[in-house]
């Protein structure tokens, strides 16, 4: 079974957040919700509380298939901050294994030196990350070597999705995607 780690700052868009969780346990993939600290309950851009299961200290690249950043902007500064999410997404790059941001959450990825050079992201965020290659509104969802991006909570189903073929295949990616109504995709 595939696993998953979305690791949750205070600030996160919830509807990236819930819709990716959902989603991916759909397609039976191993999803750890984790915060920053030992904060169980962390509270959305729009007061939404979600509980976690772990802290992200607590978890090693070793044991992940992906790891996934929701956006949402206080949320996102927390997670480009944060020691434990940077040192995971530089061991995650390291090793080759995927990694996904939605929305503002590609400037984490760029301040950890794994954003490659073909990315999308919420409107005006490519202004902060300051690195050429963005794609604008070409795709809900870019793919370039092991990183996954997509461009905020109306493309959070779709990028759900990309991730449940990537990690599940074909024939999942379309059981859910039809299960959900999802026929924008």
């Amino acid at each position: 079974m595939s696993k998953v780690l979305v690791p949750l700052a205070k600030g996160f868009e919830e509807i990236e957040a819930i819709s990716i969780i959902d989603i991916l346990r759909r397609a039976e993939i191993d999803v750890m919700v984790a915060s920053l600290d030992a904060t169980v309950l962390v509270q959305g851009a729009n007061g939404i509380t979600v509980q976690t299961d772990f802290q992200v200290k607590d978890v090693s690249a070793n044991e992940l298939d992906m790891i996934v950043l929701p956006g949402g902007w206080d949320g996102t500064h927390a997670l480009a901050d944060d020691e434990n999410v940077q040192r995971l997404l530089k061991e995650m790059d390291e090793k080759g294994k995927n990694i996904g941001a939605i929305c503002a959450a590609p400037y984490a990825l760029n301040k950890a030196g794994v954003l490659k050079e073909v990315y999308t992201c919420y409107p005006s965020v490519e202004e902060e990350i300051h690195k050429e290659g963005y794609q604008g509104d070409k795709s809900m969802v870019i793919e370039d070597k092991n990183v996954m991006t997509s461009r905020g909570p109306a493309t959070a189903i779709c990028f759900a999705l990309a991730i449940v073929k990537k990690l599940q295949g074909e024939e999942m990616y379309s059981a859910i995607k039809s299960g959900v109504l999802a026929t924008y995709c």
